[in-house]
């Protein structure tokens, strides 16, 4: 099932071979900056709309200061890419430059807001899909579901395949946007048509009395709901290394792209929206003079879309479904700068390890997987509304923006003095200076989201940066503290004085008798076999099949009034470590290996529950011998392998079986089909 999902796993050496140029970076890196045209203009709107139909004239001006702020971010983070083009972004840019805290800071902000990212574009692609098709918005959250996990499996099959995958509906979504701007702009300023949005004719009443200073604090949350169209761009320098060389140049060129499309289209919408006196409520039947009645408000693209093409038109539909196909794409930029984030951490033991290795399709896919379960949580937590996620939103991303900015100053600040170049200097200088503008500016933004969004919901985005730092710094410290227990001595180490051997008996069979002899064959200083007596009759037919036998080891029986297994083992073998503290016991416990999931659950639950206490005592060993039954030695072991890694065994394998001479030592090996000459397989299952 994983390969057909999946597909089959690359090599290593197939890394390069996922390089992406230009033309599939934009689309996999920028969809999310890009996408933010479909629900920026709905957010300003829809906060202008408290104060009533008369404050959107300020929608223009609103989107203005926008766009002076992405295009400052834009100039500040070309120079971020040239700098650091090792894939850190603004977590390397801060780390180095302002010190381990401050990288965290910015870590666990950027890691909120990829969440946020797929939450929220998510949402939105349902929102606008369901103004075209009823029973999506009736069915918002399993649709939003099955979006992220459609979105996971794609990423999970790597970055460029993805990436192909994505390009298209980008660029379409690209077309169908400033197709429809163009026309609408032809029909008004060429035609001189006068186009009406569905919702012109609407009354709308003002939710307060905003005056003074309370129409500039609705201004300046106005101005923070639309900043959310500069998500997204810090992801283009989290993913240098995804490009193909010259990466830092590609990169560059890329985000510049990125900023002058999503200009052109945020200034676009929200002029069209102006002029066909398009309105965007925050509750449509609170708001609407004389009731609402049935009115069902549509997203600002759809109202856009039937205004230019008309009410059931077929290109009302491509608008629609384009819209809604790139904002469910958008979150493809936090699924390819979460993992690289998350691996970069990981490397640097603020995150598990599991983090930093590559999958079989050379994709973060534990990041990629991790990343999906916290949207979908997300998603199902807020109901998939855009409008109570929004909220959460951005706070995290203009918090990296400050951060790395600030990083950056310093880092010419670091460089200048040793540069002696005249030509070089220039650039530094010009560098540091668009830099400073865009550390102004972003934390003049960061601050004004901080006050207009706090109480709406930006607290708990804040408070799970918090929690993400402090379990960061604890895991750094756990690991610091693992790597200082294991950092071996100066001088040889201390082997152990003897090594005393427990075989672990409950009946005396064939595996019992292989443990036996391989203990053996292991030439301790001592060895004896235990068996616990839970059942009188039992043990009295172990002892007298071991007598029988004459099996050359002596046989101890340890009473248990309780018919406790577990424990007066481990006290039996505390006893024995205790007599002499340089000694180690090495317990060999007989485990059957099975071939069918269903057998683990009748098979070795005694076993694991032992193996599972006995790692815990200091200075013993266990080793696990294996006994393979029958339904084990059916699999076909050369075709699993062939399954699992697709190229040639690492070596002959056998199908036959292992033959034990009277001693219970193995013996000659029976070969199979393939005349293999090695013993059968040893381990769980059939992994080896």
């Amino acid at each position: 099932m994983k390969r057909l999902l999946l597909g089959r796993p690359f090599r290593s050496d197939r890394l390069q071979h996922t390089l992406l140029p230009k033309r599939i970076a934009l689309p996999v890196f920028a969809s999310d900056a890009l996408s933010s045209v479909a629900y920026a203009p709905d957010e300003i709107l829809l906060t202008l709309s408290i104060a009533g139909a008369s404050a959107y004239v300020f929608s223009p001006w609103v989107a203005l200061a926008v766009v002076v702020v992405m295009l400052t971010v834009v100039a500040s983070y070309r120079q971020n890419v040239h700098a650091y083009p090792s894939g850190g972004g603004d977590y390397e840019v801060a780390t180095v430059n302002l010190g381990p805290k401050f990288g965290i800071g910015v870590a666990s902000a950027l890691l909120v807001d990829y969440v946020l990212t797929v939450a929220v574009s998510v949402s939105s692609g349902v929102a606008n899909l369901g103004s075209v098709v009823p029973w999506v918005a009736t069915h918002k959250i399993p649709v939003a579901v099955g979006a992220v996990i459609v979105l996971t499996a794609m990423n999970l099959r790597g970055l460029r395949e993805s990436g192909t995958a994505f390009a298209i509906p980008t660029y379409g979504f690209m077309i169908v946007i400033v197709g429809m701007l163009l026309t609408g702009f032809f029909r008004i300023f060429v035609l001189g048509e006068d186009l009406r949005a569905p919702s012109a004719d609407l009354h709308i009443a003002a939710e307060h009395s905003v005056t003074g200073f309370a129409m500039v604090f609705l201004l300046l949350r106005t101005f923070s709901s639309g900043a959310a169209a500069l998500t997204g761009v810090e992801a283009i320098s989290n993913g240098v290394p995804a490009f193909k060389p010259p990466k830092s140049r590609n990169a560059a060129t890329t985000l510049l792209l990125l900023g002058v499309v999503s200009v052109g289209m945020l200034v676009g919408i929200v002029t069209m929206s102006r002029l066909t006196h398009l309105q965007f409520m925050e509750d449509p039947g609170r708001q609407i003079i004389g009731g609402a009645g049935d009115y069902v408000q549509k997203t600002v693209t759809t109202q856009l879309g039937e205004t230019v093409f008309g009410n059931g038109s077929i290109l009302l539909y491509v608008v629609a479904g384009a819209t809604a196909l790139i904002l469910f794409l958008a979150a493809n930029t936090a699924f390819n700068g979460f993992p690289v984030l998350g691996s970069i951490l990981a490397q640097d033991r603020y995150l598990p390890r599991q983090l930093h290795t590559r999958g079989d399709r050379l994709a973060f896919s534990n990041g990629i997987l991790f990343l999906a379960v916290c949207a979908i949580v997300l998603i199902m937590a807020f109901q998939a509304e855009v409008t109570r996620l929004i909220q959460l939103y951005i706070v995290g991303v203009f918090v990296s923006f400050t951060l790395s900015q600030a990083g950056m100053i310093r880092h010419w600040n670091r460089l200048l003095p040793r540069e002696r170049d005249p030509e070089a200097r220039r650039r530094m200088h010009r560098a540091r200076a668009i830099n400073t503008f865009g550390a102004f500016l972003t934390g003049t933004v960061l601050v004004i989201v901080l006050i207009t969004k706090f109480l709406l919901g930006a607290w708990i985005a804040i408070a799970a940066m918090l929690v993400i730092y402090v379990v960061m710094l604890a895991i750094r410290r756990h690991y610091d503290r693992v790597s200082r227990e294991l950092a071996p001595d100066e001088g040889r180490p201390i082997l152990p004085a003897r090594n005393h051997v427990v075989v672990l008996v409950s009946k005396v069979h064939m595996p019992t008798l292989r443990a036996v002899a391989y203990a053996q064959a292991t030439r301790p200083d001592t060895i004896t076999a235990v068996t616990v007596n839970v059942d009188d009759k039992d043990t009295r037919a172990v002892q007298a099949e071991w007598e029988r036998r004459q099996v050359p080891v002596p046989l101890t029986v340890i009473d248990s009034p309780y018919r406790e297994i577990t424990r007066p083992i481990i006290d039996f073998v505390k006893r024995v470590r205790t007599d002499s503290p340089r000694d180690v016991v090495t317990v060999f416990i007989p485990e059957y290996v099975v071939g069918h999931w269903w057998e683990n659950f009748l098979h070795n639950q005694s076993a694991l529950r032992l193996k599972g206490r006995l790692l815990f005592e200091p200075g013993v060993m266990v080793t696990s011998v294996p006994w393979q039954l029958a339904s084990s030695q059916g699999r076909d072991l050369d075709r699993l392998d062939a399954t699992l890694i697709r190229g040639p065994a690492r070596g002959p394998r056998t199908r036959g079986s292992v033959k034990l001479d009277a001693s219970g030592l193995p013996g000659a090996t029976a070969p199979g089909p393939d005349e293999g000459e090695v013993p059968a397989p040893t381990g769980q299952g059939d992994r080896t």
